[in-house]
């Protein structure tokens, strides 16, 4: 199988075995994100210009203004997509087999991962490498807090706020507070949620 062919799989929830002597150019599209990945984690602070340049390089769209702290990794890189206004805080792993949208005002706490690759269960299986991805979604105006995991096939509706420590295995309405593991939506986020601020 030619690796177009594989992602396109991947990207369709299908399981395919991809281990390096079925298709050596996985091999190749990991190293070059790892490459990349060190590069934009070893630079100092000061070096942003340079670390947004790579980041834009990387990934399969940026939009206007985001901050994604080191360290940052990510599988592929071109099938993660983020939108406008976006912070990625420190730790942020993004494992990127199948596509991965992020919506406009999107916020990730530290030591966040989102997971779209999954394994099979029998051992002959998974040492062989079959695998099976399905993307993940999060849209505008979605806050999600520090610890959480994301797993394969979720959609985190607008507006949505996934709290600490969650681990999400199925999609979460828009606009609602969801915590736990697994992760629950708990109630809908209103006005009555608004802060008074000095």
């Amino acid at each position: 199988m030619n690796f177009k062919s594989l992602l396109k799989a991947l990207n369709q929830g299908l399981w395919v075995s991809a281990s390096a002597k079925d298709c050596p150019d996985v091999a190749d599209a990991l190293g070059r994100c790892a490459e990349l990945c060190h590069e934009i984690n070893m630079l100092p602070p000061s070096k942003s210009d340079k670390r947004n340049r790579l980041l834009e390089s990387l990934l399969g769209k940026v939009g206007e203004r985001f901050i994604i702290h080191s360290p940052f990794r990510c599988d592929f890189g071109f099938n993660i997509r983020i939108g406008n206004n976006f912070v990625g805080n420190f730790n942020l792993a993004i494992l990127d087999e199948a596509d991965v949208e992020i919506g406009d005002n999107v916020m990730i706490g530290p030591n966040c991962s989102l997971v779209t690759i999954t394994h099979a269960l029998t051992v002959e299986q998974r040492n062989a490498g079959v695998m099976a991805a399905r993307p993940i979604k999060v849209g505008n105006n979605v806050w999600i807090a520090a610890n959480v995991v994301v797993l394969p096939g979720v959609e985190i509706g607008e507006g949505a706020v996934i709290g600490a420590g969650s681990v999400v295995t199925k999609s979460i309405p828009p606009h609602m507070l969801a915590v736990g593991n697994p992760c629950r939506p708990l109630r809908p986020v209103t006005d009555a949620d608004r802060v008074e601020v000095f």
